[in-house]
């Protein structure tokens, strides 16, 4: 049996260690699932959560040129629910939540420069730094200090 990279096939937990499990496939080929691909939440010890000789699916992540197989069991499960809900409608790209967009001002609809959107952004980010210092004074005192 040919495997490929990106199937789910079926195995059996051979042992365990601190840092993941190995996994005897089907064809008798023993790969590893590093403790990080064995749920999609935090693992804090991979006892809790697998036993050996249990009878899991694995998603076969990479083959290595040593031939070392690497597998993911949080990935064949979700490729698992993935296959059992609708098929995928391909969304509009999302925007990162991260990016600054400058203050969104209604009223303003016309398009900035870029030299405009920056100067806005340094006045903006230089009030806030003001803002800052002056708190910090605040709790620090008067912001008075004697120097000898």
């Amino acid at each position: 049996m040919q495997l490929e990279i990106g199937s789910i096939y079926s195995g059996k937990i051979s042992s365990i260690t601190d840092f993941g499990a190995f996994v005897t496939l089907e064809n008798g080929k023993t790969g590893m699932v590093h403790i990080s691909e064995v749920s999609n939440s935090y693992v804090k010890s991979i006892r809790d959560i697998l036993t050996e000789n249990q009878e899991v699916k694995v998603k076969l992540i990479s083959i290595s040129e040593e031939g070392k197989i690497s597998l993911s069991i949080s990935q064949a499960m979700s490729d698992d629910k993935n296959n059992q809900k609708k098929p995928l409608v391909r969304k509009s790209p999302r925007k990162p939540n991260n990016v600054w967009q400058g203050q969104k001002n209604n009223e303003q609809k016309e398009e900035l420069s870029f030299e405009d959107m920056m100067a806005r952004f340094k006045k903006v980010s230089d009030e806030k730094m003001t803002d800052l210092k002056r708190s910090k004074e605040s709790k620090h005192g008067s912001g008075y200090s004697r120097k000898r």
